[in-house]
């Protein structure tokens, strides 16, 4: 896999987390989250995601993470082996500029799939799956 592999658009196609037990959890935007991800072959990546039911709580109720309807970020991002870094330069919470985080990846197809910790509420093992956007998708 090149770096070139992960320049393009993404959507988001499911967004989950794992706890420590390995037990899969609804994910701080809900059930059905929509979302895009976008990598350019220079080296900027722009994440913006959203809950489709803005009224919903997360499935572990309120008290288990704060709820969330909207998340973003922008910045840079480099490939390490079979990681990718997004160095966070622009986003709603500034304890988050300037920080590197690190995603495992897996590319199979038209699907990319980024394991990583939360950035927000309790410690979560965080799974993104992205499909590749083709067109005027």
């Amino acid at each position: 896999m090149t770096t070139n592999d992960l320049a393009g658009v993404w959507r988001l196609a499911s967004f989950h987390d794992v706890d420590d037990d390995g037990v899969r959890r609804e994910g701080p935007l809900g059930p059905a989250p929509v979302g895009l991800l976008f990598y350019s072959a220079d080296g900027h990546v722009s994440v913006h995601m959203m809950r489709t039911a803005p009224d919903q709580e997360p499935a572990d109720g309120p008290a288990e993470r704060p709820s969330q309807s909207y998340m973003s970020y922008s910045g840079t991002w480099r490939r390490t082996g079979d990681q990718v870094v997004h160095t966070i330069t622009l986003a709603p919470t500034p304890g988050w500029i300037g920080t590197d985080q690190v995603r495992e990846l897996l590319l199979e197809g038209d699907l990319l799939t980024l394991y990583g910790n939360a950035l927000v509420g309790r410690p979560q093992r965080r799974v993104l799956e992205w499909r590749r956007v083709t067109g005027a998708d």
